[in-house]
């Protein structure tokens, strides 16, 4: 049954989206993953997808997926850019990984407009300026 099965939580494992100075010198803003935990990360999927409505009208992005066979202790992989156009939709980030063989999952929803440099602070690990969740 489903009430009998124990869903582990998921601590110190973070979506950061960070802004990242681009080759023509402005500024980008990229997804990453952070994993602010003492053990290591195995089997890491992550599921992204942007929805909702713009001018009165429902918008939907494809669904990308991105995987990682590892993600050390104390550390950050970039998962990918996020073009401004989209943060007038949820930003939905939907993250599965292992540890020693147990199974944790857990979903990320960047609220519209929440990506701003209004909500920036400094990201943990990473150190750069960006929105975390």
């Amino acid at each position: 049954m489903k009430k009998d099965i124990i869903q582990p939580e998921v601590v110190d494992v973070h979506i950061a989206i960070v802004q990242e100075k681009n080759e023509l010198g402005g500024i980008d803003w990229v997804a990453y993953v952070i994993n602010n935990r003492k053990e290591l990360l195995e089997g890491v999927l992550i599921s992204t997808r942007g929805y909702g409505e713009i001018k009165g009208e429902q918008k939907k992005t494809a669904t990308f997926r991105h995987s990682m066979d590892e993600l050390e202790p104390k550390s950050f992989k970039k998962i990918e850019p996020i073009p401004e156009e989209l943060f007038a939709l949820n930003n939905e980030f939907w993250l599965s990984f292992y540890i020693d063989k147990k199974m944790f999952d857990k979903k990320y929803i960047f609220l519209p407009e929440s990506i701003s440099d209004f909500n920036s602070i400094q990201i943990p690990l990473v150190k750069k300026i960006g929105v975390m969740i």
